[in-house]
C-alpha cells in the first residue's frame, strides 16, 4: 500500500511538473494585446504564464507546441464584467420562480453548466454580482473551479448582494407573507456596515449593493440607501482592499453613489451627461448592461427589427451616447444570466449597436476590464508575465465585432480548454 500511495505522488508531481514546464507558442494573423492590434507577433507560453509576446526574436524552447492559426486573431480572454451564474433567462423561468420555487441544488448544478457554457465562448474570467437568493453558492463554485473539479472561468464574486430592508424582491401583494429574498437585507447604517463584514467573510472579492430599486408608491425606482449609508460601506470595503459596486438606474442613486466613493455603477439607465462627466471626474466606471433591458423587452412582448421600439430601449439609447461623449471608463458586462450564458458576446455587439467602435469595445472587455476590477496584475493582458489566460477567434473583431463569437481556441491559466 505504502509503495502505491508513494507511486501515486511521484505520478501527480510529475504530471504537475510537466503542465509547468510546457511551452505553447500561437502563431496568428494578428495579436490584439488588451490595448492594441499587432501583426507580426508571436506568443509564447510557458506553464501558466505568457513568457513573451511580439516579434519572434527569441530561441525557441526545446519541445513547444506550435499552434499555427491562419487568419486568426488572438486576444487576452475576454472578461465578463457582469454575470449572475446562478440565474437563467427569464423567459425560461421568472425571477420570482427562480428564487422561490427552484432548489439550491438544481441551482448550482445550472450554474455548473453556466460556467463551462461561459468559458467555451471565450470569456475566461467573470465578475459575478450576485446569487440571487443562493446564498454563498458561488463561493463554493469559485472554489470547485480553481481546484479543477468542474470547468469554467476565473470568478470574481459579490455573494449575496446588499439592499435595503423592503425594497427588494421576491414580493406579492400580501402583508401577511413574509418571502425569501434575493440579496441580503439591512435596515439602517449599522446593519449595512456588519453585512458588509459578513460578505467578506464569507468569500466576496467585491461588494455589490444596490443603491436604488423599483420600491416607490407606483413601482417607480427610487434610491434605496443615503449618501452617507453607502460611504460606510465604502469604508469597510476599501479598508480590506476591496471595491463597492451599485445597481443604480436613477439619476439621484447615482450621484450619491458617486458622492459616497463608490468604484463603479451598474447599469446607469437614466444617467444624464452631467451625471456622467461627474463619473469620469471622480474615477468612478459604468458597466452599463444593453443587452439585459434589450433581452427584457424582448420577452414582453418586442419584436426587435419589426414593432416600434419601446421607450426605455430608446432612453437607454440616449444614455449610452451620453456616456461615450463624457469620456467614462465603460466596462463590458451584459447582466447574463437574464439572457443565455455562453451568449456573453451579445453584450460587445450591442455596444457597437449603440455607437460604440468596435476596438474601444474588445478593450473594455480585456485591459479596461482588469484595470477597473484590480486585476490587471493578472489578466487582461498578452504580455510578458501574466496569466496565460488567451482566446484565438477567426477573423478580426476590429473591424467586424461579431467575429469575437468564432472562437477557435481558449487556454485559462495555460491549460487548452478549446483548439482548432
Amino acid at each position: 500500500m505504502k509503495m502505491i500511495l508513494n507511486l501515486t505522488c511521484l505520478f501527480f508531481s510529475f504530471f504537475a511538473s510537466a503542465q509547468n514546464d510546457s511551452f505553447y507558442l500561437f502563431k496568428a494573423e494578428r495579436v490584439f494585446d488588451g490595448e492594441s492590434m499587432h501583426t507580426g507577433w508571436v506568443v509564447l507560453v510557458h506553464g501558466n504564464k505568457i513568457e513573451a509576446a511580439g516579434p519572434m526574436t527569441f530561441k525557441l524552447p526545446a519541445n513547444t507546441r506550435i499552434i499555427e492559426l491562419r487568419g486568426a486573431t488572438l486576444l487576452p480572454g475576454l472578461i465578463e464584467g457582469h454575470s449572475h451564474l446562478f440565474l437563467h433567462p427569464y423567459n425560461e423561468t421568472s425571477w420570482n420562480d427562480q428564487v422561490l420555487k427552484e432548489s439550491r441544488a438544481e441551482r448550482t448544478a445550472r450554474a455548473v453548466t453556466h460556467a463551462e457554457a461561459t468559458l467555451m465562448a471565450g470569456f475566461t474570467t467573470v465578475r459575478d454580482l450576485g446569487t440571487e437568493g443562493a446564498m454563498y453558492d458561488d463561493a463554493g463554485l469559485k472554489t470547485a473551479i480553481e481546484k479543477g473539479i468542474v470547468p469554467g472561468p476565473r470568478m470574481i464574486i459579490a455573494t449575496r448582494a446588499i439592499v435595503a430592508k423592503g425594497s427588494y424582491g421576491p414580493r406579492f401583494s400580501n402583508a401577511d407573507i413574509d418571502l425569501p429574498q434575493g440579496a441580503a437585507e439591512v435596515g439602517n447604517k449599522e446593519e449595512l456596515e456588519k453585512e458588509v463584514r459578513t460578505q467578506i467573510s464569507k468569500g466576496a472579492d467585491v461588494i455589490k449593493i444596490y443603491a436604488d430599486y423599483s420600491y416607490g408608491i407606483n413601482g417607480e425606482s427610487e434610491p434605496t440607501f443615503t449618501t452617507e449609508e453607502l460611504a460606510a460601506a465604502v469604508a469597510i470595503a476599501k479598508s480590506s482592499a476591496r471595491f463597492v459596486t451599485v445597481h443604480s438606474t436613477t439619476s439621484e442613486g447615482m450621484r450619491r453613489a458617486i458622492d459616497a466613493g463608490v468604484h463603479s455603477i451598474e447599469h446607469g439607465n437614466d444617467g444624464t451627461e452631467e451625471i456622467f462627466k461627474l463619473m469620469k471626474e471622480k474615477g468612478v466606471a459604468l458597466c452599463p448592461t444593453v443587452a439585459a433591458g434589450d433581452a427584457i423587452a424582448q420577452y414582453s412582448g418586442w419584436k426587435k427589427g419589426t414593432t416600434p421600439e419601446p421607450a426605455r430601449i430608446t432612453a437607454k439609447k440616449k444614455s449610452f451616447a451620453a456616456a461615450l461623449r463624457s469620456g467614462v471608463t465603460i466596462c463590458m458586462g451584459g447582466d447574463v444570466g437574464v439572457f443565455p450564458h455562453g451568449d456573453n458576446a451579445r453584450e460587445m455587439e450591442m455596444m457597437v449597436e449603440y455607437g460604440m467602435k468596435a476596438p474601444d469595445v474588445l478593450r473594455s472587455a480585456t485591459s479596461v476590464n482588469a484595470d477597473v476590477f484590480g486585476y490587471a496584475d493578472k489578466i487582461g493582458r498578452i504580455k510578458k508575465g501574466l496569466f496565460a489566460d488567451i482566446i484565438a477567434v477567426q477573423g478580426d473583431p476590429s473591424a467586424d465585432i461579431h467575429s469575437i463569437r468564432n472562437t477557435l481556441v481558449v487556454m485559462k491559466n495555460g491549460k487548452i480548454y478549446k483548439e482548432p
